[in-house]
């Protein structure tokens, strides 16, 4: 069965929904349960029923597509793939900290045509197919079509670098902090959030240099049918080198140059 990019995004919105309420239901129980993973990150039980309840929905209404997981694994494959994060931030998911999202993606071909990020305790949510623009909901409730700021020189720009953490693991450090010095502006606060702002014009850079696909694949479509530009830290677009930069495409060949100065 063939399906329309519409009929995909409105269902990518429902799972954002389904993701919603199992997400919301667990956040600040006192019994929440939290384990550490074999690479030092955390893992809820919300984590874990979110991407289930998920699959459970991608099984029944789109049989024939291929899951990749952050809790139950996948791997790239060809065809129609949907590319879930169930909760981007567990972090502050498990501390109580109400910044952190659902990030819901359909991939064709390796390529991401449909994202839906939701962040049901700031009341937004942020949704974008290819070729039909980007549209985020706000606190007000009002939709809004999203526009890419028009900042054309990274000495006027507003840069996030998640964490210097991250850039000591790629040996980049140097490279980060020529990043923010180049800017006129930045801060360092890493998932989803800084990338929705470049969407809609509040931040015109965020880079991060060790990022999993399910970290990424949402973003895309939002970002680049806002008017920005999606590659990896050294160019590559897409979201399987494993690093992002996101910018209003103005000033992304110039923070290109400072992050690969060789």
């Amino acid at each position: 069965m063939s399906f329309t990019l519409a009929q995909d995004l409105s269902f990518a919105l429902t799972l954002a929904d389904a993701a919603d309420q199992v997400t919301t239901s667990r956040f600040r129980v006192t019994d929440l349960d939290v384990q550490t993973k074999a690479d030092d990150s955390e893992v809820t039980d919300a984590d874990l029923a979110t991407e289930r309840r998920l699959r459970e929905l991608v099984a029944e209404e789109r049989p024939d597509d291929t899951v990749y997981g952050e809790e139950y694994g996948g791997e790239r494959q060809p065809g129609r793939q949907w590319i879930i994060d169930p909760i981007d931030g567990t972090g502050n998911y498990f501390r109580g900290v109400p910044v952190w999202a659902t990030l819901i993606a359909l991939v064709v071909d390796g390529e991401p045509v449909v994202g839906v990020v939701s962040a049901p305790l700031l009341a937004r949510r942020w949704w974008a197919a290819q070729g039909s623009g980007a549209f985020g909901v706000f606190a007000d409730g009002e939709t809004e079509r999203l526009q890419v700021s028009a900042v054309d020189r990274l000495s006027d720009g507003f840069v996030n670098i998640g964490s210097l953490d991250q850039w000591d693991l790629v040996d980049q450090r140097a490279e980060a902090i020529a990043l923010l010095d180049a800017s006129h502006r930045h801060r360092m606060f890493g998932d989803f959030l800084p990338y929705m702002l470049v969407a809609d014009g509040s931040v015109d850079v965020v880079a991060e240099p060790d990022l999993k696909p399910y970290d990424m694949a949402a973003l895309v479509p939002i970002i680049t049918e806002a008017g920005g530009r999606f590659t990896s830290t050294a160019g590559v677009p897409g979201i399987w080198e494993g690093a992002a930069l996101a910018t209003n495409g103005r000033v992304h060949d110039e923070a290109l140059s400072v992050l690969n100065p060789r």
